[in-house]
């Protein structure tokens, strides 16, 4: 059976109309008649979404199809003109295999020497190095015995190097895979015997070795000129938690927290202090923060689907065009466009939500009925006195050149959490969510500043900074 949304969308109509006209009824059922078309109304709304007009995932869509990666015609692969990469001959291979002609098979006849023709295999071996450092032991003619220092990071008579250690922290907090795995691929792959504890305990060292970075990145992001906010429900010891994300375009920074709004927000002692653009989805306790704000459009764009699709809203599918328009002439601009086209985004902005005034009214004052505040809107005459109220935010991307179309930026650095929480559901101790975030927000800010990871690690495990700390 398929659901006509926009047939059942006119008999509630019709009937809140008839309900308004009939004087008979008493007003518990009017009240209760009331409350059942509310509760029809929002399991519509409900059926109606999905992720081209909301913040639903694509894996949720119903009945979603999948489509093919090359869907603009081409064939597979790079394309005419695109620079890629490939396999060079070395000049100094690591081994040579000398191919002899049999010459048990070649016709009666003399041959000499003419060369030879090469051909270079790349591959990779993985095995393990054990390095013995021997402390000279010297005695004087009293008998006592003097021994040469080990190096510092030495200090049992068996240990783990640093690039083991990096290795673990590399599979576990990068690339996100599960204790018992990395267990496994130390002892099947390298022949090294690692527990499952060891591995915790290398994480738990990089979080103390990066205490000096938190802070160094907390007092960056506070100077910024632009931030980037998001947040995303998380799971610790079956608890439901929120992981905030601050970043820019060279730093990104995590927080793990039992709270959603200003309170967490203020835990991390950023945002109280910053008074740069702060650009964000509109999540309301972030307007008490920063000196301006810039808001997601992606977020628009979608709500404003929802509104032309589901309730009709031709004003919204105007928006949504005028919004793509701006945003496609600031990309091809060098920062951002001239200010006369500017403004002649910004009045069509202001046109077009003066003319949903009409098609999407405010709530007739004199339907109160008693009802006391503000009366209930629709969903999308909600989102029209939204743009326009938040006009500066929405359109900043047209004036000033830092300031992005969307807040790409912060969903693109928290998305690998969602793929932590699919692999392993949940963090088991607020212990682990911390050292995820501290490591996280490292490897992230190294990738930006383009510093691989393993490096990144490696260099932590033996006492050095990335050189971008200290410039």
């Amino acid at each position: 059976m398929r659901i006509n949304a926009d047939e059942i969308r006119s008999n509630i109509d019709q009937v809140r109309r008839l309900l308004q006209e009939e004087t008979a009824i008493s007003p518990a059922l009017r009240s209760m008649m009331e409350m059942l078309l509310l509760v029809v109304t929002l399991l519509l709304n409900r059926v109606g979404l999905n992720s081209s007009n909301s913040s639903t995932r694509p894996s949720d869509d119903p009945n979603r199809k999948k489509t093919p990666r090359n869907g603009n015609g081409n064939k597979p692969g790079g394309q005419k003109g695109h620079r890629g990469t490939n396999l060079e001959p070395v000049a100094d291979p690591d081994e040579i295999v000398f191919l002899k002609v049999d010459t048990t098979a070649l016709p009666t006849g003399v041959y000499k020497e003419d060369g030879f023709e090469s051909r270079q295999v790349f591959d990779v071996e993985i095995s393990a190095i054990v390095t013995e450092y021997r402390a000279q032991v010297l005695v004087d003619q009293s008998g006592k015995r003097w021994v040469a220092p080990f190096p510092q990071e030495i200090s049992a008579s068996v240990q783990y190097g640093s690039s083991v250690k990096a290795g673990a922290v590399y599979m576990s907090q990068y690339q996100l895979l599960p204790y018992n795995r990395v267990e496994e691929q130390f002892g099947e792959m390298l022949q090294i015997p690692i527990s499952a504890s060891s591995v915790f305990n290398f994480n738990q060292d990089a979080y103390n070795r990066l205490e000096p970075f938190e802070h160094w990145a907390k007092s960056k992001l506070l100077v910024s000129p632009l931030l980037h906010a998001d947040e995303t429900g998380i799971n610790i010891a079956s608890k439901g938690h929120w992981l905030h994300c601050l970043s820019s375009d060279t730093l990104t920074f995590f927080h793990a927290h039992a709270k959603r709004g200003g309170e967490a927000m203020d835990d991390v002692g950023v945002l109280p202090v910053f008074q740069g653009i702060l650009c964000h989805d509109h999540w309301s306790p972030y307007f008490k923060y920063g000196g301006s704000h810039a808001l997601c459009n992606a977020h628009h764009l979608r709500e404003l689907e929802w509104a032309a699709e589901q309730e009709k809203q031709s004003w919204a599918k105007a928006l949504q065009d005028l919004l793509k328009e701006a945003c496609h002439a600031k990309n091809l601009s060098s920062g951002c466009p001239d200010p006369q086209t500017a403004q002649g985004f910004r009045e069509r902005y202001r046109q077009i939500l003066a003319d949903a005034e009409t098609e999407c009214p405010p709530p007739n004052e004199n339907d109160r009925n008693g009802k006391r505040g503000r009366l209930k809107r629709t969903k999308s005459r909600n989102l029209l006195e939204r743009l326009r109220e938040h006009e500066h935010g929405v359109l900043l991307f047209l004036d000033n050149p830092h300031v992005p179309f969307s807040n790409n930026q912060a969903e693109n650095d928290i998305r690998m959490t969602k793929v932590h929480q699919k692999i392993s559901g949940c963090f088991r101790s607020p212990e682990g969510a911390a050292i995820f975030c501290r490591i996280r927000s490292f490897l992230s800010t190294c990738r930006k500043n383009g510093v691989s990871a393993t490096q990144a690690l490696k260099d932590l495990f033996q006492g050095k900074w990335p050189a971008f700390m200290a410039s």
